[in-house]
């Protein structure tokens, strides 16, 4: 399946279960406070990295692009779902939404101050997501800050691990890896929270979040 498939068939997969999508996580950060606390963080060093849009990658329904306008970022969201663009347009009409690809953002070179991908990238198949990487390192300006978010391996030094999704196949990252792919692409990590999972969860995996910035 070449990438322009798999991101055809991910988006079509999406737009079927747009609804109840949005009903099921339109409060994912209600109970998860330290992941608030680093977007709090994130907004922060954006708003004194300068005026600049943000980019919530892979947005949805357009809940985490509101939670970005509300901590006083210039956000707006990109998906490559239309029906989940619909229902975020809907949602936040005084926000802007635009249907997207990662692989190839309609957004100018070194133009954004900020990059949010929250779980955006676990439908790439490995081979792929250097081009999402390069993209993102693209439209960020210099001294713009990059906050990405993925499902981790188990262990630092492990191969890329495919796992069942309830939408399309996803992926699980090695974070040291994922951050050396970042690095090489002029992104400088400067902070990694790791989540583990809780007794609760479904998937008994931890995730991680990577801040860095565009040196």
């Amino acid at each position: 399946m070449t990438e322009l498939d798999a991101l055809s068939a991910t988006s079509q997969a999406y737009d079927a279960i747009a609804s109840t999508y949005a009903q099921m996580f339109h409060d994912t950060l209600g109970d998860r406070p330290l992941e608030r606390a680093l977007l709090g963080a994130f907004a922060e060093l954006v708003r004194g990295s300068g005026a600049g849009d943000v980019a919530d990658l892979g947005c949805g329904p357009g809940h985490i692009t509101a939670h970005l306008h509300g901590l006083g970022l210039n956000a707006f969201g990109v998906d490559a779902s239309p029906v989940m663009i619909g229902l975020a347009r809907e949602a936040h009409p005084e926000l802007r939404f635009e249907v997207g690809s990662m692989s190839a953002l309609d957004i100018g070179d070194g133009v954004l101050a900020g990059v949010l991908s929250r779980w955006s990238v676990i439908h790439t198949p490995p081979r792929d997501l250097p081009v999402l990487v390069s993209e993102m390192a693209r439209v960020l300006a210099p001294g713009g800050h990059l906050l990405i978010e993925f499902p981790a391996t188990d262990g630092p030094h492990h191969e890329t691990q495919a796992y069942d999704h309830t939408v399309a196949t996803a992926y699980r990252w090695a974070p040291d890896r994922f951050s050396e792919l970042l690095r090489a692409h002029g992104l400088k990590e400067s902070a990694r929270l790791v989540l583990e999972p809780k007794p609760t969860d479904k998937r008994q995996f931890q995730e991680v979040q990577l801040l860095a910035y565009k040196a």
